[in-house]
């Protein structure tokens, strides 16, 4: 067997090594030259870029998780690229899921490029996906992010924009119509960018407006589910509702009726081409932004007219969990839209992954005059206690059991994650002791309407 110090290789990268052989790796000197770091990205097709430093504390929150993505990341390249913003307006949603799709596809080739051109000058690099295909598994495992790297606040660092009230990134000359890319490098800048000194975001409310489900709240607010059920329905909670009614299903008339051959087609559609979204009408109807607003100021009935009201008026089927704030809004808004009724998919697998998504599926209008402490204590494969407080149509978690509880909640874990998940019947889980109950039992029932399933 030949010694390692004998490959071909090894001898080669020796070789050179001594004779300093220009065709040997040399790396580029660090700190990068930031004006010569930006003109490469824009020259690789980026639109806007800007440069942010792992230690900066804009990104303090997001710092344990890119290094574990990329332990050696020094900094962080933040870039942009434009959509088509009629596209992305159009009421056929096959339209923008095109634009949302190939420009997707772009952001991902150039991040690919810029660590490559990284590479060749002997920087290592690393860039996450831009969106989908993402680590699913860690939404199963109840982790906080599926995604690895999240971009929209090292955009925001980077001073690429900030967050409007559709909690979308708001570019203040390209407006909502970008999507973001993030490289991690291991290589620091002369210089960094910051957050910019002011919002784009006009709050108009347009978004409000144009959302089927009533997702985003004029006061700013956001439903999690309501969103996530409806514009996400072919994406991973609406696949697994769907291969659920296709297991259940006694036969093909029992699944048309469950289903139905119109939401057939779609999910065919989004398995073959790409997830679709079902609606994303915030980011169409967004005005904000030098190169977008100048209609919006003409003549903002004209523009409402124009790109807000055939979203609105559009006939088309709306998603929602049944007794949810989203279900309500979408009868009283736009009755000309079928609702449709369909399971909630953020139901959980574990006690950790039901104490991190009750402010998620936490339905503000049916906690209208709840002021109610709950304390959760289990037992068995997970122990935890921790506790709920409901008041003025908001929820807040507190690790622990904190104040004096209106109920009190002691179950099995196990028991009661099966009874999330319709397995096991409350009643008999009660009678058997897996779960014990202290107080007025009539609220767990306002508890079940502020987080339905």
């Amino acid at each position: 067997m030949p010694k390692f110090d004998d490959h071909p290789t090894v001898k080669r990268l020796r070789e050179l090594q001594n004779s300093q052989d220009q065709g040997f790796p040399t790396p580029i000197s660090s700190p990068l030259n930031r004006d010569w770091l930006r003109s490469f990205c824009l020259e690789l097709g980026a639109d806007d870029v800007g440069f942010v430093s792992i230690d900066q504390p804009e990104i303090a929150d997001e710092r344990a998780k890119i290094l574990q993505a990329f332990p050696q990341t020094k900094s962080l390249i933040s870039f942009i690229c434009r959509m088509n913003r009629d596209n992305v307006r159009n009421p056929a949603r096959s339209v923008a899921n095109v634009e949302f799709h190939h420009t997707g596809e772009e952001v991902n080739l150039i991040a690919r490029r810029i660590v490559r051109e990284l590479e060749n000058r002997g920087i290592r690099a690393v860039n996450p996906a831009m969106g989908f295909p993402m680590e699913a598994q860690d939404y199963l495992n109840a982790k906080k992010n599926v995604w690895v790297v999240s971009h929209k606040p090292i955009a925001v660092a980077a001073g690429l924009g900030h967050m409007g009230i559709h909690r979308n990134v708001i570019h203040p000359k390209f407006g909502n119509f970008i999507l973001l890319g993030t490289v991690l490098m291991d290589a620091e800048v002369t210089d960094y960018n910051h957050p910019i000194d002011y919002n784009p975001c006009v709050e108009c409310k347009l978004c409000v407006a144009a959302c089927p489900v009533g997702a985003i709240g004029a006061d700013g607010s956001f439903n999690f589910s309501a969103c996530y059920t409806h514009n996400y329905r072919e994406f991973l909670g609406g696949f697994t509702d769907w291969a659920k009614n296709l297991a259940e299903s006694k036969s093909a008339k029992d699944y048309e009726r469950k289903v139905g051959e119109a939401d057939s087609a779609t999910m065919w559609q989004s398995l073959s081409f790409g997830a679709n979204y079902k609606a994303a009408y915030c980011l169409a109807a967004c005005p904000a932004g030098e190169d977008v607003m100048a209609p919006f100021l003409h003549d903002r009935k004209e523009f409402i007219q124009e790109v807000v009201k055939p979203l609105q008026d559009k006939v088309e089927t709306v998603y929602v969990i049944p007794g949810s704030d989203a279900e309500a809004h979408a009868a009283k808004r736009f009755p000309h839209k079928q609702v449709k009724h369909v399971r909630n998919s953020l139901v959980p697998l574990s006690i950790e992954g039901f104490r991190f998504g009750l402010p998620l599926v936490f339905q503000f209008n049916q906690a209208k005059g709840l002021n109610v402490v709950y304390h959760f204590s289990f037992t068995g494969q997970e122990v935890r206690q921790f506790t709920v407080s409901i008041a003025n149509q908001t929820c807040e978690i507190h690790d622990g059991l904190v104040g004096e509880a209106d109920l009190v909640v002691k179950a099995d874990s196990k028991t009661w994650i099966a009874f999330l998940r319709k397995e096991r019947n409350m009643l008999l889980a009660i009678l058997t002791r897996k779960i014990r109950v202290k107080g007025n039992i009539r609220l767990l029932l306002k508890f079940a309407k502020c987080f339905p399933s």
